[in-house]
């Protein structure tokens, strides 16, 4: 199907209205609808549970189980919406490919929904369709399969669901020993059970950056591909804790990184915003993972860049022009429950934004976990470094309590 954007937008709630409809209403799709919000559009967010943080901003909110397809269809031809974006992984994806037949607009593509919400369609296509460089892998539907994969790729490895986000999941393997509770923590974590783990070999990198690319129209209506500053990030078991922006690299590789992005997001197609991840060692590049929406690491664009990689990701969808210029290096950093409760509130707001040129952004989810994130701290400086110092100093003045 082609890319097109709008001609017009309408006004929401009326028979004009644009409508789009998210499927996945969490943090990251919350600051989506408020930039759709901000342009006019009309936006129905869906989540598995009530209260969801886009829920609370959007023009109708709707639960239903993402991943039942029949509720899935009802749910699209009753709403009818000119645009499904699909936010998380737990969705029944063949129904958007038969949907998207008919007419309906997934975003990017129904194809690159279905090939990125897993990592074995998304790790195939850029290895093996693509040739891109990337890590060693195997795929495994048993545990025996999964540490025979780990001995062939040698010790440290890594083993993923094939279907999971944030490092849930995730186990890093020294050795054989590790392997039946890897297999155990896989299964269980796992969005959907698809009966299958990826074995990735350990890569020898000095960092890993989120090189977000946006897939947009030009002046012409034509596909055209622009990038983000990259953006680099710590980890901790697979789950991103601080972002910055710009993460210093050599100009062959950020060559290379954009080279390598523009292939993958081409080859998936469509409109909006990609978050590519990659890893850098020197001037060497190899693609990790991209997700087809805004990326958790990517917060950081809320006070680094002109437009963050939300509003970038709605102008794009609509057809309207982006900008991804750098404004100010900038820095977030994560602000976890700390506690298992519903309902918590935040102590110490005051203080974290009297840190220098800091911002928050609350995230209103209904639980708390011990590692759920809650929120983010937001910063601004003259370097990344002091960015990064003050985005952890506000992060760390904010204190979750139960009520």
């Amino acid at each position: 199907m082609a890319e097109k954007g709008f001609d017009r937008i309408g006004t929401p709630l009326g028979p004009s209205a644009t409508r789009v409809m998210f499927l996945g209403a969490g943090e990251l799709g919350k600051e989506v609808v408020i930039a759709f919000q901000r342009l006019g559009v009309e936006v129905i967010a869906v989540d598995r549970y009530e209260n969801a943080p886009g829920h609370q901003v959007a023009h109708k909110a709707v639960v239903i189980d993402m991943s039942d397809p029949k509720a899935l269809r009802e749910l699209i031809e009753r709403e009818k919406p000119h645009r499904v974006i699909p936010e998380i992984e737990a969705i029944a994806t063949p129904v958007l490919v038969e949907l998207e037949k008919t007419g309906l607009q997934v975003i990017p593509t129904a194809q690159a929904a279905f090939l990125t919400m897993n990592r074995e369609g998304i790790r195939r296509l850029a290895a093996e369709d693509l040739q891109l460089p990337t890590s060693g892998y195997r795929f495994a539907e048993s545990e025996a399969q999964m540490t025979a994969a780990a001995e062939e790729l040698g010790y440290p490895c890594f083993v993923k669901p094939i279907m999971s986000s944030s490092g849930k999941g995730q186990s890093r393997l020294t050795s054989a020993s590790d392997c039946a509770e890897a297999w155990a923590r896989a299964k269980s974590a796992a969005r959907v059970d698809m009966q299958k783990v990826i074995v990735e070999a350990a890569v020898d990198f000095d960092f890993e950056i989120t090189l977000l690319t946006v897939r947009s129209l030009d002046e012409q209506g034509q596909p055209m591909v622009s990038f983000c500053d990259p953006v680099g990030h710590v980890q901790v078991s697979g789950d991103y804790v601080e972002s910055w922006q710009p993460q210093p690299m050599s100009a062959s590789a950020l060559k290379l990184a954009q080279e390598i992005a523009a292939k993958v997001v081409n080859a998936l197609g469509g409109l909006g915003i990609f978050g590519v991840e990659l890893f850098v060692k020197g001037d060497q590049v190899w693609f990790s993972e991209v997700s087809p929406r805004p990326h958790d690491t990517g917060m950081v664009t809320m006070c680094s860049q002109v437009q963050s990689e939300f509003e970038l990701h709605a102008r794009a969808i609509l057809g309207l022009p982006v900008n991804t210029a750098l404004r100010r290096p900038g820095a977030s950093a994560v602000i976890y429950g700390g506690m298992e409760a519903k309902g918590i509130a935040f102590e110490g707001v005051a203080d974290a934004l009297r840190v220098p040129e800091s911002d928050l952004r609350l995230f209103g989810k209904p639980e708390s976990f011990a590692k759920r994130r809650m929120g983010v701290a937001l910063a601004n400086a003259d370097t990344v470094d002091e960015a990064r110092e003050r985005a952890k100093l506000a992060a760390n003045r904010v204190k979750p309590v139960r009520v």
